[in-house]
């Protein structure tokens, strides 16, 4: 498989409902999924990614260790076109311009609208496609 989304969420159920709302997707060949439980494993996914393309990174945004925008800070300097989507319960303002000034291409909401989600895959897949 050469397209990835990289989930990274310290919640150790998100995995399991992220490959049940995916299943179909992964079994098909349209991407795959990976999980990163905080941002040092994430950002050792990113650079092992190696022969795939990551098209979305989703990040939870409050997590023990490195934050998700500390991570959001770091993996845009390793790859400046990675997406980066925040996800936080947390839904304020000032976090949502935190994200969005750090380079974040857009923030969802738990819990999770995996109907917006799947679009927003299915958009990145087709801009994937078309760069190829």
């Amino acid at each position: 498989m050469s397209v990835l989304v990289l989930v990274v969420d310290d919640e150790p159920d998100m995995e399991a409902l992220f490959r049940q709302q995916f299943r179909r997707d992964v079994r098909a060949g349209r991407f795959d999924l990976a999980f990163a439980a905080g941002g040092a494993q994430a950002l050792e996914e990113i650079g092992a990614a190696r022969g795939r393309d990551i098209i979305l990174l989703l990040s939870d945004i409050n997590m023990p260790g490195m934050t998700g925008l500390e991570l959001l800070r770091r993996a845009r300097a390793l790859r400046p076109e990675l997406p980066v989507m925040m996800v936080t319960a947390y839904g304020d303002e000032r976090t949502r311009q935190l994200a969005l000034e750090g380079g974040a291409a857009g923030m969802l909401a738990k819990p999770i609208d995996f109907a917006a989600l799947r679009a927003e895959i299915d958009a990145r897949l087709a801009a994937w496609s078309a760069g190829r």
